[in-house]
């Protein structure tokens, strides 16, 4: 086992923890943003009720930004007030929903849990973190630390980005915030400074104040409610005399909160040295050639092919135009000809290689892929029979194909 760490990286001073707790909530009821989820948690009297409308907004926010949220949250509790609603719905329903927010393996989780809630639970959702966690598919720690302490009033901790930013500053942790030791010490600095009174309120306030004021770059520490307790604050203010050790070092060797020794401190950073993290895995390239395949509808309005993504893997479930990956290095040439082939397949006819017309490429990013779509169209005259043995697939128009659970990146074929 590693050694504790030194006194000067943890939350030892009940006095310095009552003020950080008093500083932070005044702070937060006086800035709060007004946010949909805020209000259902503060009026909503049925536990059961106030706990769903706090886990959709915690899924929801998983890796995608208040603002482009909250549009969705609206129209998710407006459709599906209750869990018994989400738990009756399609999953397609739920990714027609759901498409532009990316991630969509959480709205299938989300439904999943749901359905689990009314048919093994009765209808009741976990009133503990340690149960939300345990009970609930798709429900890890932070999420069901929120839930618990917003819903519930249990005094735990969360620890999101947000909070791994403010802890690392307050305490000058520069040890990689990734790694699960620092994590393991993030939690327990989280649940020591929790406010037991107003747990829900503390730990919303702890991540908003990552998000409006404590943010990745040029942070407003003039504004922070805590800068008195931050010693990356006061470092940046006092700097670094040379050949004096400095007020905020912890003097201890191997320190494993403290950043490597090949990584020192850089007074150009000031705040924004911590916290690190190992260097990022760049994004695997990947190719895939795309048909935009047309015909002539029976009412006179083109309509275009879709076809169903598999029920696992990257965006499962959604429809997307006919698409096949690509080698790296295929030739122009070569790339045509395997996808007139895949088209063939896909409508059982003949597909001439030469008629497909280039459009041209289109670049969507996702976390770990840099995905490049060859985008190609297609005429097809008289009727096209669609063989069931293969993905399901269907004929849509122009406004059905934007009603239709199809990704951010197809919406972004269909504008080329």
């Amino acid at each position: 086992a590693s050694a504790p760490p030194p006194a000067r990286h943890l939350f030892s001073d009940p006095a310095e923890v009552e003020a950080l707790r008093g500083n932070l909530l005044a702070w937060y009821d006086r800035c709060k943003r007004d946010l949909p989820w805020r209000a259902l948690a503060a009026t909503e009297p049925d536990a059961d009720r106030r706990g769903y409308a706090v886990w959709v907004s915690e899924i929801m926010l998983q890796q995608t930004q208040v603002a482009t949220v909250i549009d969705y949250y609206n129209r998710w509790m407006q459709k599906w007030p209750t869990l018994q609603a989400l738990a009756q719905a399609s999953l397609e329903e739920v990714n027609e929903l759901w498409a532009g927010l990316g991630y969509y393996s959480r709205g299938k989780r989300l439904q999943e849990a749901a359905r689990k809630v009314v048919s093994e639970l009765a209808g009741q959702m976990p009133r503990t973190a340690e149960d939300l966690q345990k009970l609930l598919p798709g429900v890890g720690r932070y999420t069901a630390g929120a839930i618990a302490s917003i819903s519930y009033g249990q005094a735990t901790g969360v620890v999101d980005g947000n909070v791994i930013r403010v802890l690392c500053r307050l305490r000058c942790i520069g040890a990689d915030s990734s790694s699960p030791a620092v994590i393991d010490r993030l939690w327990d600095m989280a649940n020591v400074l929790v406010d037991s009174t107003r747990p829900g309120d503390f730990n919303q306030a702890l991540m908003e104040l990552g998000a409006t004021v404590c943010v990745p770059k040029a942070p407003l520490c003039g504004e922070c409610p805590l800068k008195q307790q931050c010693q990356a604050w006061r470092r940046r203010l006092f700097g670094k005399p040379p050949s004096v050790p400095d007020v905020e070092d912890c003097c201890v060797g191997d320190c494993p909160l403290c950043p490597p020794a090949t990584e020192p401190w850089d007074s150009s950073l000031g705040v924004t040295n911590f916290p690190r993290k190992a260097a990022k895995k760049p994004p695997r390239a990947m190719r895939t050639a795309t048909c935009v395949l047309e015909r002539r509808g029976c009412h006179g309005a083109p309509e275009y092919l879709i076809v169903q993504r598999p029920s696992s893997g990257l965006l499962a479930g959604l429809w997307e135009f006919p698409s096949l990956p690509l080698a790296q290095d295929l030739q122009e040439e070569k790339e045509r000809e395997e996808l007139a082939d895949h088209l063939q397949a896909c409508v059982g006819r003949p597909v001439a290689a030469k008629g497909l017309q280039f459009i041209g490429e289109v670049i969507h990013i996702f976390s770990h892929i840099h995905q490049t779509y060859v985008v190609y169209s297609l005429h097809l005259d008289g009727d096209v029979t669609l063989d069931p043995a293969l993905s399901p697939s269907r004929w849509v128009t122009e406004d059905e194909f934007h009603a239709s659970a199809v990704s951010t990146a197809m919406k972004k074929v269909w504008r080329a």
